[in-house]
């Protein structure tokens, strides 16, 4: 019984897993494909928070998440977030987000 207690537990404990990596989906937007409402796992490599979007979170080669308020994440932090909305600026995905998970 007791076993059984520690699977259910230990399943229950797992992080989500996203539908892209950072790289995935920076392929999968090139390929012209919808992410909305897909889950994208990053690592944060630079914070811009007073960009014309908002704060921005810099990640892959040309990825910006974007959201009027402050994440309260610091560069290096691995988040999760859902995406609402990505859009083609100027060479880079401008990306809207909701759900952001630490």
């Amino acid at each position: 019984m007791l076993s059984i207690l520690f699977a259910l537990t230990a399943c229950g404990s797992a992080a989500p897993k996203p539908d892209y990596t950072e790289a995935k989906a920076e392929s999968a937007l090139n390929a012209g494909k919808d992410l909305k409402g897909k889950t994208v796992q990053f690592k944060v490599k630079k914070i811009e928070p007073n960009s014309a979007f908002g704060f921005n979170l810099e990640a892959g080669k040309h990825l910006n998440f974007v959201s009027e308020e402050n994440p309260k994440v610091k560069k290096g932090h691995t988040v999760i977030v859902k995406v609402k909305k990505a859009a083609s600026t100027l060479g880079s995905w401008v990306i809207t987000y909701t759900d952001l998970k630490k």
